[in-house]
């Protein structure tokens, strides 16, 4: 049985927000996730309470990341998503797949209800639009200014770090806002 959401008090050990980056590098815009992880570094660097997690692929071990976490925000290259990228609220859903690698965002939500026994903290995706995936490439042409439109919205987020702020720019309320 899932207990109720609490507001959570700031202890030492508390995060704010925990990031978590995910893509290999070595596979062209498959990088996107990892790359945006390092701007928002830079960008964050002043700001307290952010957890900047960085890995080739989620993993039911990243349940433990998400401990003592307030809001989550998971990144990835994606190559079916609308150019330049997608933000979505997420919801735990259990995966069927039978393995324990290469779990999408919200099945690590789900494994984090069957460890903590708790609803896990509000999670949004942000999936950048990538072209190219092949083994040894770099970003893509394309996929660098699908980064640089993403960032510009990732300004936004570092900015405003509230869950209710977040809903108000899931994708389609957020490119309302900018036409």
């Amino acid at each position: 049985m899932l207990n109720n959401q609490t507001p959570k008090i700031f202890s030492p050990r508390s995060k704010q927000l925990v990031i978590l980056a995910y893509g290999n590098p070595s596979r062209g815009d498959d990088a996107l996730g990892p790359h945006l992880l390092h701007q928002m570094e830079i960008l964050c660097q002043s700001k307290k309470h952010i957890e900047f997690i960085e890995d080739f692929q989620l993993q039911v071990e990243h349940v433990l990341d998400l401990e003592n976490s307030d809001l989550l925000l998971f990144i990835d290259a994606n190559v079916s998503c609308p150019p330049p990228f997608e933000f979505i609220q997420l919801q735990a859903k259990q995966d069927i797949t039978y393995t324990s690698h290469a779990l999408h965002p919200a099945a690590v939500l789900y494994a984090y209800q069957q460890v903590y026994h708790q609803l896990p903290p509000p999670a949004f995706l942000l999936t950048v639009r990538g072209e190219a995936f092949e083994l040894g490439e770099p970003l893509s042409k394309i996929a660098t200014l699908h980064l640089t439109a993403t960032f510009e919205f990732v300004k936004r987020l570092c900015q405003n770090i509230d869950v209710n702020a977040w809903q108000q720019w899931v994708t389609l309320a957020w490119r309302k806002v900018e036409q």
